[in-house]
């Protein structure tokens, strides 16, 4: 069987070639779409950071810091969840315990955070597994 190339051939080959490449251009997209779950913007002016699929959003207080964590756009309960936060204010290092402070949050108290710090939150027990999740403050 011989195969030729007439114009006709050649037109639907790129027709093909199109559809294929709109349907990868789409896919991406849409995978995008649906990976990019949990709360992506803060809910309390925090910066927000995801690590294990949860949402972790890390807010400056006066008497401290505050992590809300977030589980596909629902509060996720932090009992039974303990951790340490690590503060990198320029050379200075300084570390304090996360202690649950509610329904959905921790809490590590007495901790200051300048602009350009970089902080470290080692996190057990969330969802059963150790988390690790980093913030830089800008």
């Amino acid at each position: 069987m011989k195969c030729t190339l007439t114009p006709e051939n050649i037109n639907m080959l790129k027709a093909r070639q199109w559809a294929q490449a709109l349907t990868l251009a789409l896919s991406a997209l849409a995978l995008n779409a649906a990976m990019a779950h949990g709360a992506a913007k803060p809910q309390h002016g925090g910066v927000v950071q995801v690590a294990s699929d949860i949402s972790f959003e890390l807010v400056q207080r006066a008497e401290g810091v505050v992590i809300y964590l977030v589980d596909h756009d629902q509060p996720l309960s932090s009992v039974g969840i303990t951790g340490k936060l690590t503060v990198l204010n320029g050379a200075t290092k300084i570390e304090a315990e996360l202690k649950v402070a509610g329904d959905n949050k921790l809490e590590a108290k007495g901790i200051k955070v300048d602009s350009g710090a970089k902080l470290v939150a080692s996190l057990s027990n969330v969802k059963g597994k150790t988390v690790t999740v980093r913030f830089a403050i800008k």
